[in-house]
């Protein structure tokens, strides 16, 4: 290749980089206005760390007089410093904070080899003491960022409070994320293939600085991770995403019981009760981390020390999420550090589906809540009365697998979708309630009771509720999955009773969803949501080296004395 065609080809990646960046950010902080401050940024400060290899940080600095009792803020995470992943940390800076921003090891031009969520403790806390001890350091110090970058927050927090508390965080600033990634790489036990071939896909792109097919990827479905999904076994995934074997991926799938060392070591969720330092918590009802975060609330409310919580009606990547976190970021530090004023009437902000209304409430879930149970009936009936008896039956083919529609991903979108189409399937049974004569609202995480059996030593179940509208339309409202008959849930499997019947519980997603007069509340069962999940051969050997698939006879018991049901946690209003 000539010098001038390769200097052709550089110009036209930069540009495309440019234009990618101008579109992103302007889908995700177009309403918020810039701080007071203009802003000066020192470039790849070299941060060691205990084993002498070195991270790089940017140092960004507002200019002028600024409240010396503000906090610096520490944001450490994967994704690079410059361009829209910096968009936060520049806002922040204009709003008087002193911020640094550092790639994690492997990344970015920082040294060593990035195996994700393994060194984030070590090197979190090296870096938290690095910055106690430089010159521009004054006060104290909070942490900040979304995704990866609150999991880095969790690593540090209860380890530097218990061992070295003059290093801890003063305050803490988590959005959408969750302290254990194991949970949701195999979340009950199914393998969120999705999300984690997905991610790896992209992350060893920027590792290799493949630049033009990342940024390709942002703009269209890839068509090498759409033949991946399909690919079998599960260890083969990342070579036909990518064209090479992605180490941290060949162990996701390989551990696939949680209690494995490799799992339990990077899992930070039973320290969570011990961090005291104050939160701030944002998510959405359709973000992939959403129960383990709201998970997370719940254990330090137990502990007398609730986070302040936003809840919204957002997905992980939803352009309405990044402007109100960074208000609400910036207010509550300045009300922690700087006796700053506030706009919250209450600790707890939620957004009710459906009614379309922000709630301020006391705690989550509201209080007032009460369990009302809806059984599934034959023929497709749902209920507050005991079914007559029978069954329902269904076959799953992971050749033809049940797709997924919609649902939490890290896709540019995650709303609700139009299921009427997806339940003509035969591989999915529906449930209807009645019509509403008055509102229904669900107020926290729905669990369905389901008495199953299956022809296979493995199956799923997956469990959607819908909404569905008077004009036809059965939106999504939430939904789960839970596996049993594998590796990963040989310890939490329900026994079979004398029929070869299990009564599985599948948690679904929270939620904070009216159901409006004239409306019905649908219930869906399958055994799949492929590519969101793996699908499940039915044979219960090793998930990572299975390549045989197997039909599945499924069935659901309606026997009135243990019935198959859903409980609605619900809220009057």
């Amino acid at each position: 290749m000539g010098r001038g065609t390769a200097g052709a080809d550089i110009g036209g990646l930069n540009a495309l980089r440019q234009r990618l960046g101008r579109w992103i950010q302007a889908k995700t902080l177009t309403e918020l206005d810039p701080g007071p401050y203009d802003i000066t940024v020192r470039k790849k400060l070299h941060i060691p760390m205990d084993d002498g290899v070195v991270l790089l940080a940017d140092l960004i600095t507002p200019l002028g007089d600024t409240d010396p009792r503000l906090p610096t803020i520490v944001i450490r995470g994967p994704y690079g410093r410059s361009g829209p992943v910096a968009n936060s940390a520049r806002a922040l800076a204009r709003e008087g904070f002193r911020v640094l921003f550092q790639s994690c090891r492997g990344t970015s031009g920082s040294e060593g080899a990035f195996t994700p969520q393994i060194d984030e403790q070590r090197d979190g806390i090296a870096t938290h003491r690095w910055v106690r001890a430089q010159p521009w350091h004054t006060g104290p110090i909070a942490t900040y960022g979304s995704s990866y970058m609150g999991f880095t927050q969790w690593a540090v927090a209860a380890e530097l409070e218990r061992t070295d508390p003059e290093s801890a965080p003063d305050a803490l600033c988590l959005q959408i994320t969750m302290p254990d990634f194991g949970a949701v790489t195999w979340d009950n036990g199914a393998f969120a293939m999705r999300n984690a071939l997905g991610w790896t896909q992209m992350m060893d792109r920027m590792i290799h600085r493949e630049m033009l097919p990342l940024l390709l990827s942002r703009l269209r479905p890839d068509a090498k991770l759409r033949t991946a999904f399909d690919v079998l076994p599960l260890t083969a995934g990342d070579t036909a995403a990518n064209g090479r074997r992605v180490d941290w991926y060949q162990k996701w799938v390989t551990y696939e019981d949680l209690a494995d060392e490799y799992w339990t070591q990077q899992s930070y969720a039973a320290s969570v009760p011990e961090v005291t330092a104050p939160m701030y918590m944002v998510t959405g009802w359709h973000d992939i981390f959403l129960p383990w975060q709201l998970h997370t609330y719940a254990q330090l409310a137990a502990a007398g020390r609730p986070p302040r919580l936003t809840v919204g009606p957002w997905g992980h990547l939803s352009r309405g999420m990044g402007a109100p976190s960074i208000r609400e970021t910036v207010e509550f530090l300045k009300e922690q550090f700087a006796d700053g004023p506030t706009t919250r009437v209450a600790p707890v902000r939620a957004f009710r589906t459906g009614a379309d209304e922000w709630h301020d409430l006391a705690a989550w879930p509201p209080q007032g809540v009460s369990t009302r149970s809806l059984f599934l009936q034959p023929g497709g009936g749902l209920g507050p009365g005991d079914p007559a008896g029978g069954s329902t039956t269904y076959v799953y083919d992971p050749s033809d697998p049940t797709p997924a529609l919609g649902g939490p991903s890290l896709e540019p979108t995650s709303d609700p979708v139009d299921n009427t189409a997806h339940e003509r399937r035969a591989d999915v049974v529906v449930f209807r309630g009645d019509v509403l004569v008055e509102p229904l609202t669900v107020a926290g995480e729905p669990v369905a009771r389901i008495r199953f059996r299956s022809s296979r030593p493995s199956a799923d179940l997956f469990v959607r509720i819908c909404d569905v509208h008077p004009d036809g339309r059965v939106m999504t409202v939430c939904d789960g999955i839970r596996r049993v008959g594998s590796i990963g849930t040989k310890n939490t499997d329900p026994e079979p009773d004398s029929e070869g019947f299990r009564t599985v519980e599948i948690h679904l997603w929270p939620t904070f969803h009216e159901f409006a007069v004239g409306h019905r509340i649908g219930i869906q069962i399958s055994s799949g949501a492929h590519p969101r999940y793996a699908r499940n051969p039915g044979s219960g050997e090793p998930a990572a080296i299975a390549t045989s698939l197997h039909r599945a006879e499924q069935e659901i018991s309606h026997e009135s004395a243990t019935p198959s049901r859903i409980d609605l946690p619900t809220w009057p209003l």
